[in-house]
């Protein structure tokens, strides 16, 4: 299983969902999982994640080591599952040409909480990324519990 985190940037919260998503893969010991993350956007491309991104995370015990990229038309054919952070993320998504509707949901609608976005804490204070940090440690679990089922 092959599975997509997206977000503007890639430098907040595709790399943080990539980051929980690969931790928890790895301490439930489950095999056979290729996890990533790219933005829709290309301003960072070749940047590491935020640096409040990378904080917040290791205060939780999970490293960030992703380096921003731009989604690409291959990645509609090479992941099984693409999960945007918010709606307008989605939208772009399925509005590029190559994009296969089948295989792109909202993160927190796959995760059982409805078509509700992961807020962009960018532009905030240090504590939306722990907020971001809660979202996406519990909706993984779900999504997670949600394929191996």
């Amino acid at each position: 299983m092959r599975i997509l985190f997206v977000c503007l940037g890639n430098i907040c919260r595709s790399p943080s969902a990539e980051a929980v998503m690969r931790d928890l893969i790895e301490r439930e010991g489950v095999e056979g999982f290729v996890i990533d993350s790219a933005g829709t956007g290309d301003w960072h491309v070749g940047k590491p994640a935020d640096s409040r991104a990378i904080a917040a995370a290791a205060d939780r015990g999970v490293t960030i080591t992703s380096t921003a990229r731009q989604v690409r038309p291959e990645d509609f054919s090479e992941f099984d599952l693409i999960l945007a952070m918010d709606r307008a993320n989605r939208d772009s998504l399925l509005a590029m040409e190559a994009a296969d509707p089948g295989r792109v949901h909202l993160f927190r609608e796959l995760a059982g909480e409805g078509e509700l976005d992961v807020p962009d804490p960018y532009f905030g204070d240090d504590g939306g990324f722990g907020e971001v940090l809660d979202i996406l440690e519990r909706g993984s679990i779900t999504v997670l519990d949600g394929l191996r089922n």
